[in-house]
């Protein structure tokens, strides 16, 4: 070892100061121990864990989700491309719906219309009001007949007679007629005089086939004489009677609506229902008119440029849709992956699992909600666009799928809404309550259908509400609401001094249980759920783990460039009181 250092004092006066001058040694040894606390300083910060470094990683990552679509601008000036999409979709989707709808508008009334008309051709003396269910009714033999050869005739001459663009119905190159079927028990005798039944109850149908042709060429006298044997009928053997046939349609009006025409096929159907054997017979007119495309059309105009106007409007609906389709799902990709950072790390520190409300916190049910409705709406438009260039005819799977999906989307903007207090305090009421809703409900749900099943086998053959099940369900359900009541006490037969005194019991019992227990109940769960929510607003909502996580987590600048000003008009800042609620995300 070399000798130790010695200290040399300077100088006097070297210095220029008034002071004495420090030692030379005891500079050096002040220079060593700052080199040695930076080397120890340094040492420390790379012996800090990995865990503190992941923690605050994960905290700032919670803390950017949990933010709506303003405070992410602010933070890092992410642009809520999802907002601003959701809103042009929520336009163009009830653009394309009104539209649809106005067309479908059409369809409908020309299939009410053509129903109408069919009544009043081939239904003998139809009022224009149907009298029940069915459209009108018989009461003689003469009169079975009459209506028969009445409806054939009509038929036969259709071309003179009818108003509409109506055809016969070609099966290849043939023309497809008339055919008149029957049923009836196979065999039997009758003598009510007597109080005498033999009969078979095996039943047996018999039909005809009548080409317009031939119909053209022979009148009702001779038709009946020629199939005689068809047209003796044995009422006290006959069931019922059924005439159908087929005709085709063109629906021109679409044309005014600078659309292209659709082509319709219609397959009516005549019963005469003599099931009862009551000396009653029930006529029903039934049809079914089915879209078909037109095999050959030429339309001269603007109607093939509108057309193809409309269908590039649901082309970009289907790119809007598409869009927030991957956003969405991007999105609940990233958070389920969150959810198990958060998971892991809860378990690895703290060694016990997150709660399942905590979980469900990652899980946002507004975007599930915008993916259905995205799916139903893209698949919707595709079937719109096949509709309109008339290669389908399924009005009716189109017009459920855009009517839901445009549904879901304005329901979806309650979770906008649900940024400000007011909305959110109404949210936040309907999740609490609706729970303890379904609960009650169930219960509720019993006694209605005691109820329903009671009030069906005793009050059914007495009043026209209570004869089959679902007529007993809706009736209920309008007394539950306070409408109709007086007729359906009026309404009850007093046949029977017995059943006239359980109707009373029964509607009695039923609307004061329901109206002045049961919906007061319903009503108390709800508000009982607002005052909660109230009372957290005003004193803090409960905290769980997740929420007690976050709370550790500083108001950290996302971004390295200095806030400013937002240029968004939605992108309000919050105030401080809002800072508690919990937001709709």
């Amino acid at each position: 070892m070399g000798p130790a250092p010695r200290c040399e004092r300077a100088a006097p006066g070297s210095s220029g100061h008034g002071r004495a001058p420090r030692p030379a040694c005891a500079m050096d040894l002040s220079v060593g121990y700052v080199a040695r606390g930076r080397t120890l300083v340094t040492r420390r910060m790379m012996a800090q864990p990995d865990s503190d470094l992941e923690e605050d990683a994960l905290k700032k990552d919670l803390k950017f989700y949990f933010m709506n679509p303003c405070e992410k601008y602010r933070a890092r000036r992410q642009i809520p491309w999802k907002l601003g999409l959701q809103i042009l979709k929520i336009v163009m989707v009830t653009t394309q719906l009104i539209l649809f709808g106005l067309s479908n508008q059409l369809v409908v009334s020309f299939k009410e219309e053509n129903t109408i008309a069919f009544k009043h051709l081939f239904l003998k003396g139809y009022s224009g009001v149907d009298e029940d269910d069915y459209s009108c009714s018989v009461y003689t033999q003469q009169d079975v007949y009459d209506s028969i050869f009445f409806a054939i005739n009509q038929y036969c001459q259709l071309k003179n007679i009818s108003l509409g663009t109506l055809g016969y119905e070609q099966d290849e190159d043939d023309v497809s007629g008339l055919q008149i079927c029957k049923q009836q028990y196979k065999k039997g005798t009758m003598l009510p005089s007597n109080d005498t039944l033999n009969i078979d109850i095996a039943i047996e149908t018999d039909c005809i086939h009548l080409e317009p042709q031939m119909l053209a060429t022979k009148r009702s006298g001779d038709l009946k004489m020629i199939n005689s044997s068809f047209f003796n009928f044995e009422f006290y053997r006959l069931i019922q009677i059924e005439i159908s046939f087929q005709l085709k349609g063109i629906d021109l009006q679409t044309i005014h609506a600078r659309e292209l025409p659709d082509c319709y096929a219609f397959q009516n159907t005549i019963t005469f229902n003599n099931r009862a054997h009551s000396g009653k017979v029930k006529i029903y007119f039934d049809s079914d008119a089915d879209i078909q495309e037109c095999k050959d059309w030429h339309i001269s105009g603007s109607i093939q440029k509108n057309s193809q106007y409309i269908l590039v409007f649901d082309g970009f609906v289907i790119v809007s849709c598409f869009a927030s389709l991957i956003l969405c799902t991007r999105s609940i990709i990233l958070a389920l992956k969150l959810q198990k950072r958060f998971v892991n790390f809860f378990l690895e520190k703290y060694k016990r699992h997150v709660c399942h409300a905590d979980r469900l916190e990652f899980i946002n049910g507004w975007y599930v909600l915008v993916i259905i409705s995205d799916v139903m709406t893209i698949i919707g438009s595709i079937m719109k666009m096949e509709i309109k260039a008339k290669n389908l005819t399924s009005y009716d799977v189109c017009s459920i799928l855009l009517g839901t999906s445009t549904l879901f989307v304005w329901v979806g903007v309650i979770r906008y809404l649900g940024y400000f207090q007011t909305y959110n305090v109404l949210i936040l009421t309907m999740q609490a309550s609706l729970p303890k809703v379904l609960r009650f409900c169930c219960c509720a749900g019993m006694i209605y259908l005691g109820y329903t099943f009671c009030g069906w086998i005793v009050l059914g053959p007495y009043h026209e509400k209570f004869e089959d099940l679902n007529t007993v369900a809706e009736c209920l359900f309008s007394l539950v609401n306070g409408d109709d009541m007086f007729a359906t006490f009026a309404q009850i037969q007093q046949k029977s001094t017995l059943v006239w005194l359980f109707s009373r019991l029964y509607l009695y019992s039923f609307i004061s249980l329901f109206i002045y227990m049961i919906l007061s109940l319903f009503i108390a769960l709800i508000t009982d759920s607002y005052d909660t929510i109230k009372k957290y607003q005003q004193n803090g909502f409960p905290v769980t783990d997740l929420h007690e996580f976050l709370k550790e987590c500083s108001s950290t600048d996302y971004s390295k460039e200095p806030q400013a000003s937002m240029p968004f008009i939605c992108c309000c800042r919050r105030q401080g009181s809002d800072d508690n609620l919990i937001l709709i995300n």
